[in-house]
């Protein structure tokens, strides 16, 4: 995969994270058990996939890592503490305080774990992302009285999401294969949602309409997503990715638009107009001018040619 397909392979990635909400209307089911089963079934997908690729190319176990069961942990734990903020501060929220810190924690975690300084264009470009985002689901509406415990569990879903992010690029860094990678912390996370799965009903599940929901979230926004993200990460910076990953709620929004004659306000568009700029200056390769900016001055060569 070269460097151009990797940011490509995470916005798609994205894409399919995007479409979660839309298809979730149609399960009757509880958002904490939806999210369960999701995860349990992509989990599943994953783990199985990284077995039998592991196994046809070395004849082996799949390798472990502490970090990928730090990480298995994390990816369990970012369900429960998202869903949980969002339960006190409300959909639009939590959602805002979660995704857009992902990146922000991303890059500073990266940061501290690979001795990479983010960009100033990064840095730029992901404060435009995460403004777009907050004003897309927010509508620009104020924010007065929000539940600050749920403000404190969707910050640090933000930091779960960034701690399982990097674990899992320094991984793939390190030589183990993408979907290797991503097989054993979503395997293990889906283990550890089973009993969440158990306590929370699965009942819906015997219906038609629900099982083939839960099998399109596990498969596709789940599995597939996760095997094309461990792919952009082979060349994609972490922090880039996890900016990248801001175009989830712009898909949202547009499917909610689209297929739930949802409404977006003028403000609302504004900010989805934001978020895909910061989207599309973080997404350029480095040494790339965003559109509109000058090209710098070339230099007059010395009379005396080149050293």
């Amino acid at each position: 995969m070269n460097s151009r397909s990797g940011p490509l392979a995470v916005v798609a990635a994205a894409v399919l994270w995007g479409t979660a909400g839309t298809a979730g209307t149609l399960a009757a089911a509880g958002s904490v058990s939806l999210a369960a089963a999701r995860l349990v079934l992509g989990g599943a997908l994953l783990g199985a996939l990284a077995l039998v690729r592991q196994r046809r190319a070395s004849g082996g176990n799949v390798p472990m890592r502490r970090s990928l069961i730090f990480g298995a942990a994390a990816v369990a734990a970012y369900q429960l503490c998202f869903f949980a903020a969002v339960g006190r501060t409300g959909v639009a929220i939590g959602t805002v305080v979660a995704i857009g810190s992902g990146p922000v924690f991303t890059g500073l975690l990266s940061w501290i774990a690979g001795r990479e300084r983010p960009s100033g264009r990064w840095a730029l470009a992901t404060a435009a992302a995460v403004a777009g985002c907050a004003v897309l689901v927010t509508g620009g509406r104020g924010t007065g009285g929000v539940d600050a415990g749920g403000v404190a569990l969707a910050l640090l879903g933000g930091l779960l999401y960034a701690f399982y992010a990097v674990v899992a690029a320094r991984a793939i860094g390190g030589g183990m294969e993408s979907g290797t990678v991503m097989g054993v912390m979503f395997g293990g996370a889906a283990v550890l949602m089973l009993p969440v799965l158990a306590l929370t009903g699965p009942g819906w599940l015997a219906r038609p309409g629900g099982l083939l929901t839960a099998l399109y979230l596990g498969c596709a926004t789940t599995g597939l997503a996760y095997l094309l993200y461990g792919r952009g990460l082979r060349t994609t910076p972490v922090a880039t990715a996890a900016t990248l990953a801001l175009a989830e709620p712009a898909v949202a929004a547009l499917l909610g638009v689209v297929a739930l004659r949802e409404h977006l306000s003028l403000v609302s568009w504004a900010g989805l107009v934001l978020l895909a700029l910061g989207l599309v200056v973080v997404a350029l390769p480095a040494g790339t001018r965003p559109p509109g900016t000058p090209a710098p001055e070339t230099p007059k060569a010395p009379a005396r040619g080149r050293h």
